[in-house]
């Protein structure tokens, strides 16, 4: 095995080695080492002209964020050097499997302007779970170091700043369905758990997998007491239940499915804040990436 090990220099350097690697004859594995947003620019390099899992390069996670939510979905220990361990045993014995991701496209600003197709392998949110992203994303460039704790704070602090939290400007649409309307966050799911706060696994959609489509939770009500309800809900969920209520919008196994906004609203995927968007189309693409587990 002959193995070439490249620090990243700059915010999507992981994404263009990613796509040298699926360019290339010679490389039969790519290894992340680093955190979900490393891990997302790596696939979207991957799978720049499509998945080919037969034919690209296969993917190995080592953990090295603060929460490396796609490596612990996938059952590795959330330890660096126990993980590489892990892999290497999966190396030897051959060990993969071929995972589904989400692929998103939209629209962003007033006049509707396009933005690129971009992949994630976990969740993606609009609404106010990507405010807070965008909250702790302003933290970390000014110096301060991602914690559960800093995040715990953003959420409250957007909470406090949420201009409406009884009228949402999403609407949910898909194919030969009615469409929801009202909601104030939407978060799609590639699979369970939503996030960890801490070792606390948190489950937003208990039965999203990467064998299935797209899973969606949604709030219409973030009042006082809703959001304490769904709050305690979240924090003791489990596999076998999640958050429900009246004012919450479950749905699972989705193939396709569009978010479009009345205001343009703030866009997360696998913890990256990627701007405001006014419309957003969820694509579950099964079968899309070969992983070493």
């Amino acid at each position: 095995m002959k193995l070439e090990a490249v620090t990243t220099g700059y915010r999507g350097h992981a994404r263009d080695l990613g796509r040298q690697a699926a360019e290339s004859d010679d490389i039969d594995l790519v290894v992340a080492l680093g955190g979900d947003g490393t891990v997302n620019e790596v696939v979207n390099g991957l799978l720049h002209n499509g998945p080919d899992p037969d034919h690209l390069p296969g993917l190995a996670v080592v953990p090295g964020g603060s929460t490396n939510v796609f490596a612990r979905a996938l059952g590795l220990p959330n330890d660096a050097v126990e993980a590489t361990g892990a892999l290497l045993d999966a190396l030897r014995e051959g060990s993969e499997r071929t995972v589904g991701l989400g692929l998103t496209s939209g629209t962003k600003g007033t006049e509707d302007e396009a933005v690129p197709s971009r992949w994630f392998t976990f969740n993606a949110g609009l609404g106010f779970d990507a405010g807070v992203v965008g909250r702790v994303e302003q933290q970390r460039e000014r110096g301060r170091k991602s914690t559960h704790a800093l995040y715990v704070r953003q959420v409250l602090r957007q909470l406090l700043g949420e201009p409406s939290r009884r009228h949402g400007l999403i609407t949910l649409e898909r194919a030969g369905e009615d469409p929801v309307t009202d909601l104030l966050l939407c978060i799609a799911s590639n699979t369970a758990p939503w996030t960890f706060l801490g070792n606390r696994p948190m489950y937003a959609s208990p039965k999203a997998s990467f064998d299935t489509g797209l899973d969606v939770f949604a709030l219409s009500r973030m009042s006082t007491a809703a959001v304490a309800r769904y709050g305690t809900q979240l924090l003791t969920s489990s596999p076998e239940r999640g958050p429900h209520g009246k004012h919450a919008v479950s749905l699972h196994d989705l193939s396709e499915f569009t978010l479009h906004s009345k205001a343009p609203l703030p866009l997360q995927m696998d913890g990256d804040h990627l701007g405001l968007r006014t419309s957003v189309t969820f694509t579950g693409v099964r079968r899309a990436l070969r992983v070493i587990v």
